[in-house]
């Protein structure tokens, strides 16, 4: 008898007013994995490349050596600089010796001391045309170890446009890094522009699932009829530079009528809703929207503001 009685109570209802509610609208575009600095490592020397250490998705330090560039002319610069420092020197010795013997002279009064000033000033000039070759030598050196290809920065080596025995060109790239950390940059249309602003969260949907973004950076420049953003996330893959994401940004907000998931019943393909009093209404829906309210459905037609439905 008792459990009879239960069977037929109501169950528990509420009533809720529909009143007009804002509405974010979200427009969903395709964003791009990019690197926030992408850097070219330029050869500073032409030549042969004779080492190249690094290839496509390498993650390198900056200043890491990625290749080496060898010119044959600077080792024939070097040792024919060498040869000029060995002539100097051998002339230097015998300026020294012509010195001391004038020295020598002039004590004994055999010599002048004009004679003596030409000695000095030659040693001097021997000696000086030594140290100006020895820099010159320093010069060539230093280009020698400028077929150092260094990183220019820390991140992963996205292109390598040479090979290993290829002969470059000063100043040509040896490979592409990008470092500085990785975003999506997004390509809007123009017309959306106005609904932007840094700082605002979108929603990025990735294969474990959806994350959560904001727009970092907006560029003033419009090309193409598109807005440029960049939109930072946590936890973006960035296994695969270029890599297209979804991603849904707002775009601006509209008034709808909203009644929670549960007070929408359907009924041969027809959806009803139960307002106070016990009479049904038949409604057309529309999307499901997550707010702090719980699931709430959007009423296209069927409802007016101030109606009051019954929700479960």
């Amino acid at each position: 008898m008792l459990a009879s009685t239960l069977l037929a109570l109501p169950a528990y209802a509420e009533t809720v007013t529909v009143e007009p509610q804002t509405v974010t609208e979200w427009k969903p575009v395709y964003g791009r994995v990019e690197a926030k600095e992408t850097v070219p490592a330029r050869a500073r020397i032409g030549g042969t490349v004779i080492e190249l250490t690094v290839s496509e998705g390498d993650l390198v330090e900056a200043g890491q050596e990625i290749a080496r560039v060898h010119d044959d002319k600077i080792s024939f610069q070097i040792a024919a600089l060498d040869a000029q420092i060995a002539a100097l020197q051998a002339q230097l010795d015998t300026a020294e010796a012509e010195l001391k013997r004038g020295e020598a002279l002039l004590e004994r009064g055999v010599t002048t001391a004009q004679r003596l000033d030409q000695l000095r000033t030659s040693v001097d000039v021997t000696r000086g045309q030594i140290s100006a070759t020895e820099a010159q030598r320093a010069v060539v050196e230093q280009q020698a170890a400028e077929g150092q290809v260094l990183a220019p920065a820390a991140g992963r080596i996205l292109t390598v446009p040479v090979t290993k025995g290829a002969v470059i060109l000063p100043g040509e790239p040896i490979a592409t890094v990008g470092g500085g950390g990785f975003f999506l940059r997004l390509a809007v249309p123009e017309r959306h522009a106005g609904t932007l602003t840094e700082g605002a969260e979108l929603r990025v949907t990735t294969d474990a699932g959806e994350a959560r973004g904001r727009i970092a950076k907006l560029y003033p420049q419009i090309e193409g009829g598109r807005v440029i953003a960049d939109v930072d996330m946590e936890g973006l893959d960035t296994a695969y530079v270029g890599l297209r994401l979804l991603v849904t940004l707002p775009v601006g907000s509209r008034a709808a009528l909203l009644v929670p998931a549960g007070a929408v019943e359907t009924r041969s393909g027809i959806d009803f809703v139960a307002l106070e009093g016990g009479a049904e209404r038949a409604v057309v829906v529309g999307e499901h929207i997550q707010s702090a309210e719980g699931d709430l459905i959007e009423i296209l037609t069927g409802l007016e503001a101030g109606d009051k439905v019954v929700a479960p």
